[in-house]
This record gives C-alpha cells, sequence and structure tokens, in this order.
C-alpha cells in the first residue's frame, strides 16, 4: 500500500455524503485536505471534527458551476496549498424523476453545470499542475446511472454517462504520464442523494432504502482510498459498486417483513 502522508487531496461536494466520508477517511491517512462545497458552515463543523486526526484542513467555499469563480478560487490558494495530488471530483446532484417530456427544464441546467461542467472546470485547472510535476490522480465519482439507464433517469443518467466517457477520455490524454484516472461508480448509496433529487421531501426519499440496505458514504469513501494507495504503477481504471441488494440500476430486492 502506498502512503499518502501529508500528500493534499482536493475534495469537491465535501460538505456532506460520500464527500464528508472521503474527508474522513483521507484525514486518518494523514492527508492534508481542501474541502470545497458551496455550504462553508458544514465544511468548518467538518474541518473542527477532523482536527482529532492531526490534519491540516482548508475550507473553500465554492460552486464547482461558476467557470470563472472556480478559476480564481482554485488560482488563489494559500502557497502551501497549490500542489493538488489528488482530486475528488465528487460534486454532483441529481434533480427529479419524471419523463423527459414533463420534467423541470431547470433541474436539467442544475445536472448538467454541477456532474458535467463542474467537474470539467476543475480538472482542467488541476490537471496540467499534476502533468507538470509529474504525479498526481483524479477520481471521478460516477453511478451505476452511468452504464444503464433507468425510467426517469433521462438527464441525470446523460450526466453520469459524460463522466464515464470524461474519465475514459482523460485516461488516454494522460497516457505517457504518470498521472491516473479512476472512475468509482456506485449503485444506491443512502446520502443526502434522494432528498436532493425530490426537492427535500424526506418520507419520499426514505422509501429509495425501504427494505434494503444500501451502500452508506463510508463505503464508497473506502473504495476511493483503497484506490489511491495502491503503488504508482497500478491504475484502477473503473469500479462499479453495487449493495449486495441491487443487481443493476433497476434490479433491487427488497425484504419485507
Amino acid at each position: 500500500m502506498a502512503s499518502i502522508q501529508d500528500q493534499i487531496v482536493l475534495i469537491t461536494g465535501a460538505s456532506s455524503g460520500i464527500g464528508a466520508a472521503c474527508a474522513r477517511a483521507f484525514a486518518q491517512g494523514g492527508a492534508k485536505l481542501v474541502l470545497v462545497a458551496r455550504r462553508l458552515e458544514r465544511l468548518e463543523e467538518l474541518a473542527q471534527e477532523l482536527k482529532q486526526y492531526g490534519t491540516q484542513v482548508y475550507c473553500l467555499q465554492l460552486d464547482v458551476c461558476d467557470r470563472t469563480f472556480v478559476k480564481s478560487a482554485l488560482r488563489s490558494l494559500p502557497e502551501p496549498w497549490h500542489n493538488i495530488d489528488i482530486l475528488i471530483n465528487n460534486a454532483g446532484l441529481s434533480r427529479g424523476l419524471d419523463k423527459f417530456y414533463t420534467a423541470d427544464i431547470q433541474d436539467w441546467e442544475e445536472m448538467i453545470d454541477t456532474n458535467i461542467k463542474g467537474l470539467l472546470y476543475i480538472t482542467r485547472l488541476l490537471a496540467p499542475k499534476m502533468v507538470e510535476r509529474g504525479r498526481g490522480h483524479i477520481i471521478n465519482i460516477g453511478s451505476i446511472a452511468g452504464h444503464q439507464t433507468y425510467p426517469g433517469g433521462n438527464v441525470y443518467c446523460a450526466t453520469k454517462a459524460a463522466v464515464k466517457a470524461l474519465s475514459e477520455g482523460m485516461k488516454m490524454d494522460l497516457l505517457g504520464t504518470p498521472v491516473r484516472v479512476t472512475s468509482v461508480d456506485p449503485g444506491m448509496v443512502k446520502t443526502e442523494f434522494s432528498q436532493v433529487r425530490f426537492h427535500g421531501d424526506v418520507e419520499r426519499a426514505n422509501k429509495v432504502y425501504q427494505g434494503i440496505t444500501p451502500l452508506s458514504a463510508e463505503d464508497v469513501a473506502e473504495i476511493v482510498y483503497f484506490c489511491t494507495t495502491r503503488p504508482p504503477h497500478v491504475n484502477i481504471s473503473e469500479l462499479i459498486v453495487l449493495a449486495t441488494d441491487q443487481a443493476s440500476a433497476t434490479l433491487v430486492h427488497r425484504y419485507t417483513e
């Protein structure tokens, strides 16, 4: 296992769910963290929690969809935080589960801007420095939805299919450099994901996971950590992880009492 001690890890969408779980996993491994999200108060609470591991944390309030702000914010990182060793593109969301012909176009805009454009803006700024320094690892959090479309998933599935294609393209374009690219593509993970999808409808969100044991954010974070701690000559390009109760994007076994 390769050490990540004192490596600088930038995590987008770090205020909750998989992003926050990754922050905890990498803090325990001795990494230094740049935590990125729109909700600064959540980041600061997390940073306070991570002090128990003795790790250094820099909180950056940032909307990854704002290209101009992304550019200025990353270029103005304090000098000790300039050289990002590991980028975890976790920021992403789903909005709605409607048929495409009745869907809210604003929901489409938000998914496309966050899941595709946000990932591109961040990676485009950080990848050249990784190439220049001769080291780095880009982790894109995709989804089973990028491999298999499901009813009502239309645009969300399309954005995650784009993440899959972008991860493959990045790997091809970085061939010949030591920079690694990994896509970690989970199925059902119990986080705030469904609450966001259903615009805060907690009851409807809870029904998504009713009768099954879904993945946890910590399950996914452990896998991300594993990928980044392989020896430099090993690159885990793509990894699909599902709960035992889930066989595909649409096949789920639910237990009844």
